[in-house]
């Protein structure tokens, strides 16, 4: 029977385990390609709009009431023979999930914000907070962003890395709503988007039922509502654009922001209301989540690399999340499994997908480190206030800098423990913000960094050695980590494998950029009762090495 080494994996606390508007970056030409890429993506939904929404010939009459400004009302409407609605097939599930887009919301605004029924879902639920990635693996726009919410993807997998879409490769990444439908016919599946390009490029596939709203918020919370409560669809995504016009034309932290904070926060307790009003309701299994594609900066923008813009967010309320409870693991590719699963549809690891379901997101053993994290001892560029590092391991791990040269910055001499908050603060725009596969804490060495304060002689040289697995009896085993090897000068990574107390012996050497998540095969000689891994890098001046989240499961 195969066994599992989590190295230290631990239960989340309080978490139960259960069965835009066009954008206008401010970024120069990131700007550029922002205003390109939406008068494209805005041109291509009114040339199609007709051809790419219709499923049937009810779902097409549906779509062209709404996209005329008609309201699917309640009023005289009732469902059809079939059970189905306004274009919509009826629904066969007991599980039912409803996700909500708010678009351009930053969670600091959004925590002082008059949001009482975003904060009904918070106390409810879960909220977990976390960054997004910028350039080089894409800008903080909408394209990118929903588009990793509906794959379950990080951008350099789905390739949509602007508002044009131009390259998406949907279909190796379909939505959620098409793996759905590819699943079970008989789901329902509903997509209602004010951002016109969410349901003629995001959701491009097979929902049953595609709503594009023409940045009318009123309208998308009216039909979502309608639909919620007198229809029957098993998964809806509907999205709110207000906020993100806000963020655009008055700033992040300008009055008119909050105040469209609160305008959308009215709209989803409409929206969460009709889902409650359902007559099987009680006997219904909801999950709503709430999440957002970026943020924004202070003067109003998005498309870089700042923390306003990348921090998002992801509101659970269901069964199984603790009401209150709050993580730092789950990250907006997380979405698209934990629909998946939900609503019956488990994920086929052959489907490559970067998220998991979120009651499948095991903390491990470097995220027990977040109470003890420090705050800033050399790096005066990050707020005093922020704790992120630490050079002390968790149990079992250890560190060897027995070839680290002195001095440097204290922070980055030799492995150290980070959290993204924390280490893309020290310099902006040197691909930090790539490392989205990581979550929560996790182990880093920066020679860049470390080399910016001045030191004895000698390169960057230090090993991050794990704890010993017990490997009796076994005769193979699989290394599975998150890492991201960024080279920006002389660099070398290298992975050995110890037995006992025997030589090092080499698993892989890394000598160009890699960002994945590892699965490398090990041997286990036939008298071995236990195997260490070390993780030594070296470095002068270069870039640096991440890994997270190390298992080794042997057979």
């Amino acid at each position: 029977m195969p066994q599992r080494l989590a190295l230290g994996h631990v239960q989340a606390p309080g978490h139960r385990r259960v069965g835009g508007q066009p954008v206008q970056a401010d970024q120069g030409a990131a700007g550029a390609q922002a205003l390109a890429g939406d008068a494209l993506a805005t041109a291509t939904v009114a040339a199609t709009v007709a051809a790419l929404i219709p499923l049937s010939a009810a779902a097409a009459s549906a779509a062209a009431a709404s996209a005329s400004g008609a309201t699917a009302s309640a009023s005289g409407a009732t469902a059809s023979a079939d059970g189905s609605y306004q274009g919509l097939p009826n629904g066969t599930k007991q599980a039912k999930t409803l996700v909500i887009g708010v678009d351009g919301t930053r969670y600091d605004k959004l925590l002082t914000a008059d949001a009482p029924n975003l904060k009904a879902l918070m106390a409810g639920g879960l909220t977990a907070t976390g960054n997004l990635y910028a350039n080089p693996l894409a800008p903080t726009l909408s394209g990118p962003g929903w588009s990793t919410i509906a794959t379950g993807a990080w951008p350099d997998k789905h390739q949509v890395k602007d508002n044009a879409f131009t390259g998406a490769r949907f279909d190796l990444f379909p939505d959620f709503a098409t793996r759905l439908e590819n699943a079970d016919p008989t789901n329902s599946t509903l997509v209602i988007g004010s951002w016109n390009p969410i349901t003629a490029n995001v959701f491009n596939g097979r929902a049953d039922l595609r709503i594009p709203e023409s940045e009318n918020d009123a309208k998308t919370a009216a039909d979502a509502a309608d639909y919620l409560a007198h229809g029957n669809p098993d998964t809806t995504f509907l999205h709110f654009d207000e906020v993100d016009e806000a963020g655009h034309a008055h700033g992040g932290t300008s009055p008119e922001y909050a105040a469209a904070i609160h305008s959308v926060d009215a709209l989803v307790g409409q929206v969460v209301q009709a889902v409650k009003s359902r007559p099987a309701y009680g006997s219904e299994d909801w999950l709503i989540t709430v999440t957002t594609d970026h943020g924004h900066t202070d003067a109003g923008g998005h498309g870089g690399n700042s923390a306003d813009e990348r921090q998002t967010f992801l509101i659970a309320d269901g069964t199984g999340y603790t009401p209150g409870s709050r993580r730092y693991d789950v990250k907006p590719v997380d979405i698209a499994p934990t629909v998946l699963k939900h609503q019956g549809a488990p994920v086929d690891p052959a489907w490559k997908l970067d998220g998991q379901p979120i009651d499948e997101i095991t903390p491990d053993a470097f995220d027990t480190l977040r109470p003890s994290l420090q705050t800033r001892v050399d790096e005066t560029g990050i707020p005093a206030t922020v704790k992120g590092w630490t050079h002390t391991p968790p149990a079992g791990w250890s560190i060897d800098d027995s070839r680290m040269p002195s001095g440097g910055v204290t922070e980055w001499r030799g492995w150290a423990f980070a959290t993204d908050e924390f280490w893309t603060a020290t310099q902006l725009g040197q691909s930090r913000e790539t490392n989205v596969r990581a979550r929560n804490v996790f182990a880093v060495a920066d020679s860049d960094e470390w080399d910016d304060k001045a030191h004895g002689a000698g390169q960057f040289d230090s090993t991050l050695v794990s704890p010993a697995c017990p490997v009796t009896g076994r005769s193979r085993g699989t290394l599975s980590f998150a890492t991201n090897y960024k080279i920006d000068g002389p660099q070398t990574g290298d992975l050995y494998v110890v037995f006992d107390n025997g030589a090092p012996q080499l698993v892989k050497s890394y000598r160009s950029d890699l960002n994945t998540v590892e699965q490398l095969p090990v041997t286990i000689p036939a008298a071995a009762t236990t195997a260490r891994f070390q993780f030594r890098y070296t470095g002068t001046n270069s870039a640096f090495w991440t890994v997270d989240q190390v298992t080794f499961t042997t057979s």
